[in-house]
């Protein structure tokens, strides 16, 4: 069964061993239409197995997946990118969800290198979902930020220069009251820097002063000024407010961490903290067993370089084109911030250094060796022990 997966209809094909077409189905994404389709595909099957395949594993498919999951079914996932590049060793050119519902089927027939679809649990799917919305909240605070600043800057450039608008939460509360220069040049240091103080500002001082000499270094006023101030003070309160989602959003997300099963193993290595434990849960979908190998894990999270030989050529390795980029970022970051609090990590990736490797090989080198040690941890239930200087079970990994 090759299921062409989509957000209204899902396009469903059946075919035999042999190939031969059995039925070819356009199915509304609900649940009474997508259990007739279970049901028609196990009469036809007559009691034999069935193997279904489907180019999505969330989303639309979503459904359709638990439907099968349910009913006991065989499921194989077969991305997207897969079924683009077969369908250019079937006859014609056309593109239909009939015909790519149809390749689906005959790859899941014919190849024997597809894993099956892994059962995420509970927790991890929503440390998934959790992490998701995460990401676009950081999206959406980066755009605001870079909104204001580039508006800030066509009208009172000096005070867009002295102000941290990334990191700095007073540099926000200022501008929710104060915008143009003659504002903070009327109000005054003193007076501002009380201002700042009451609505609790870190470090109003110095605050105070970068705004008053950005203000007494412009006196021209710009053309446009008062409707720009008002977008800046509009989102500068949308800043603030993603920041208060953001820092309730992380909270929750640490407590769901905390409640999986692999939260204190994952905890324990360097540099692995609730975050970046919860994003290595949502991409691994909390059992890392089903990678089969740690090659396979650090295979998946680009860590493992991948041969490019021909001919003669031979050793020629190169980074892969493909791989879990949550899965890398997670690695990458974690051994980055581990050089800092783990003499271990610190004197692995100074060898690297003094091998000739720039700091992101030996990083990316690091991560690759970490990458085993935290497999081999999970597999066995063992938390990070430092006081050889070498995690548990390093040689068996």
């Amino acid at each position: 069964m090759g299921i062409d997966a989509g957000k209204t209809h899902h396009h469903a094909v059946a075919i035999d061993h042999e190939g031969r077409t059995l039925l070819s189905r356009r199915v509304v994404n609900g649940q009474p239409e997508l259990t007739d389709l279970i049901d028609d595909v196990g009469a036809l099957a007559a009691g034999g197995p069935i193997t279904w395949a489907v180019d999505l594993n969330s989303g639309g498919a979503a459904l359709l997946i638990a439907l099968l999951r349910v009913g006991g079914q065989s499921l194989l996932y077969i991305p997207g990118r897969i079924v683009h590049h077969a369908a250019a060793g079937y006859r014609g050119d056309g593109k239909t969800d009939a015909k790519d519902a149809a390749i689906i089927a005959d790859q899941a027939r014919m190849r024997r290198d597809l894993l099956p679809m892994r059962a995420d649990d509970e927790i991890s799917v929503e440390l998934a979902l959790l992490t998701s919305h995460r990401t676009d909240l950081m999206r959406d605070r980066t755009r605001t930020i870079n909104r204001l600043r580039a508006l800030l800057s066509t009208y009172f450039p000096a005070l867009e220069r002295a102000l941290d608008l990334s990191n700095v939460k007073g540099a926000l509360i200022l501008l929710t009251g104060f915008q143009t220069p003659e504002g903070i040049r009327s109000l005054g240091a003193p007076a501002l820097e009380a201002w700042l103080r009451n609505r609790k500002a870190y470090n109003a001082t110095e605050l105070a002063r970068l705004a008053t000499e950005a203000a007494l270094s412009q006196v021209v006023r710009v053309a446009g000024q008062c409707v720009a101030a008002a977008v800046v003070e509009t989102l500068a309160h949308s800043v603030l407010d993603l920041n208060r989602r953001l820092a309730e959003l992380d909270k929750q997300i640490e407590q769901t961490f905390r409640r999986h099963r692999s939260a204190t193993v994952i905890e324990s290595m360097p540099g692995m903290g609730p975050l970046l434990g919860a994003e290595f849960l949502a991409a691994t979908g909390g059992d890392v067993t089903a990678f089969g190998t740690a090659d396979r894990l650090a295979a998946v999270a680009g860590l493992a370089p991948a041969p490019r030989d021909s001919g003669r050529v031979s050793g020629n390795l190169r980074r892969p084109r493909r791989y879990d980029r949550r899965l890398l970022r997670v690695a990458y970051l974690s051994a980055q911030l581990s050089v800092r609090s783990c003499p271990a990590s610190k004197v692995f990736y100074d060898r690297k250094r003094a091998e000739g490797k720039r700091h992101t090989q030996a990083v990316l080198a690091l991560a690759r060796r970490r990458s085993n040690v935290l497999w081999a941890m999970l597999r066995d239930g063992t938390t990070y022990d430092d006081r050889s200087g070498a995690p548990p079970h390093a040689e068996a990994a």
